[in-house]
């Protein structure tokens, strides 16, 4: 078990297949300010909400320099139609073995419906371009996500 991760340390490297099939590495962001959300699965209401929210604000996120990157269990086919139901104009990476959700230890308990179960803890992780995490977001407001992290950068 990996120690959790913390604001201020690197952010763990890794690569996964995008929903176009196209390989994606957090590498290849480098020098980019990156948005990388974790999320438990592919059009269901709380994780929807998440996903439209940050389209919504889509062009402000990158007026302001931010890449948008989704993680999830679901296989490419499911993020491809995911993102053309909802017109989602980022990037989501099919994590089906959980190896990136791991990394970031991102599959533990967690309450569903008031019972406690085993799953993908919906969290996001804000890194700079020098791939170190400024801000982690570990209780996600599903409808005023990027709300939250544009708060971060408030002055």
């Amino acid at each position: 078990m990996m120690a959790q991760l913390a604001e201020g340390m690197r952010a763990p490297l890794f690569s996964g297949t995008g929903h176009d099939g196209k390989n994606v590495s957090l590498a290849d962001y480098r020098g980019k300010k990156v948005v990388l959300y974790f999320y438990p699965q592919d059009d269901t209401e709380a994780c929807t909400r998440e996903a439209c929210n940050l389209r919504d604000n889509y062009t402000e996120l990158n007026k302001e320099g931010f890449v948008i990157l989704g993680v999830s269990p679901d296989s490419e086919k499911s993020h491809n139609d995911f993102r053309k139901k909802y017109s989602l104009p980022f990037t989501l990476i099919a994590d089906p073995e959980m190896k990136i959700i791991k990394r970031y230890g991102l599959f533990g308990k967690k309450m569903l419906y008031g019972r406690e179960v085993t799953g993908v803890l919906r969290t996001t992780f804000v890194i700079n371009e020098k791939g170190i995490i400024e801000n982690i977001i570990r209780r996600v407001t599903t409808s005023a996500h990027t709300q939250q992290i544009f708060k971060f950068y408030e002055k």
